[in-house]
C-alpha cells in the first residue's frame, strides 16, 4: 500500500485546499492529513487562525479523499515520517527549492520518500480571504459609527 501525507493549517477551507487533497489522494492508496494546531500557528506564523483547530480537523476529516486526520504539532516533517512511515509527501510548490525544503528533499530521498510539489493556487488563499474579511468588517464598523 502506498501511504501519502500532507499537512497544513486549512483555515477558511477553499478550492486550493480541496485541489491539494484530491490530487494527493489520486497519487496514493491512503492519505493522512496533518492539521496544524492553533498553538503551532501562533508560534510560527505569529497569528491566530479564523477557524478553531478542532473545527478545522472536522472539516478536513469530512473530505471524502482524506483517510485519516492527525494534529500537526511540529513543523518537523521528518519526525512525522518517523512515526507514520509514509511513502510520499505532498507539498505546495511555493515551498519548492526553498532552503528548508532542499534539506527535506535530501533527507527524504535517503529514506526513499518521494516529495510531490503541487501548484499553489494563487487566485485563492486563506490569507487573501482573511484580508477581505478584515476589510469588510472594518467597513461595516465605519458605517455603524457614521449612523
Amino acid at each position: 500500500m502506498h501511504l501519502g501525507y500532507t499537512s497544513g493549517v486549512f483555515d477558511l477551507f477553499h478550492i486550493g485546499h480541496l485541489n491539494l487533497l484530491r490530487n494527493a489522494r489520486a497519487l496514493c492508496d491512503r492519505l493522512i492529513v496533518g492539521v496544524t494546531t492553533d498553538e503551532l500557528i501562533l508560534e510560527y506564523k505569529k497569528k491566530h487562525s479564523v477557524i478553531p483547530f478542532h473545527e478545522r480537523m472536522e472539516i478536513v476529516r469530512a473530505i471524502e479523499c482524506v483517510d485519516a486526520v492527525i494534529p500537526q504539532t511540529s513543523m518537523d516533517k521528518f519526525s512525522v515520517w518517523e512515526k507514520l512511515k509514509y511513502d510520499v509527501m505532498f507539498v505546495g510548490d511555493d515551498w519548492y527549492a526553498s532552503p528548508k525544503w532542499k534539506k527535506y528533499d535530501k533527507m527524504f530521498a535517503e529514506v526513499n520518500v518521494d516529495i510531490v510539489y503541487f501548484p499553489y493556487t494563487t487566485s485563492t488563499s486563506s490569507t487573501l480571504l482573511n484580508e477581505i474579511l478584515v476589510k469588510e468588517r472594518e467597513r461595516f464598523m465605519r458605517e455603524d459609527l457614521a449612523e
